[in-house]
């Protein structure tokens, strides 16, 4: 069986613009800031209680967050651990922020955070968590990387 290689082929249920029932995210680097940044707001097919985003659904938002501070510092990352912390509610039908920072390297370990904020700044939920990097984001035929031709 052979080795599989992380490619972002634009199918990533959090971020992938070919992925009809997606979450449909866009990072950019966090202008404010190191790592990066997304605004979303999230429809009804992704609420667990009335008009609260399923927990899962608020996880996925972090993780993606890092996996995209992973990649602007160059990683091909994959998470291999990750805690999470619900402070409030994520609202459905409300504009968030999400960002996502590197916080240290070693070898091939990225230690990595996240928060996502309501309209108003308010910490919902964050997490840190460990990411394997499986090497430099460079493959021709990955959408994040800069030099991918589209």
């Amino acid at each position: 069986m052979s080795e599989l290689v992380p490619i972002d082929d634009g199918n990533c249920f959090a971020c992938g613009p070919e992925n009809s029932i997606g979450l449909h995210l866009h990072f950019e680097p966090n202008p404010q800031g190191e790592g990066v940044r997304s605004r979303a707001t999230l429809p009804e097919q992704f609420q667990g209680w009335r008009s609260i985003a399923h927990g899962g659904i608020a996880m996925s938002l972090l993780d993606e967050a890092m996996a995209h501070a992973a990649g602007l510092a160059g990683h091909r990352g994959m998470t291999a651990s990750m805690n999470v912390r619900f402070r409030k509610p994520v609202p459905i039908g409300k504009p968030v922020e999400i960002f996502g920072r590197v916080a240290w390297e070693r070898r091939n370990v990225l230690g990595l955070e996240a928060r996502v904020l309501d309209e108003h700044g308010t910490l919902l939920v964050q997490a840190d968590g460990h990411f394997v990097s499986m090497g430099p984001l460079d493959a021709a035929d990955d959408r994040r990387n800069p030099a991918a031709t589209s």
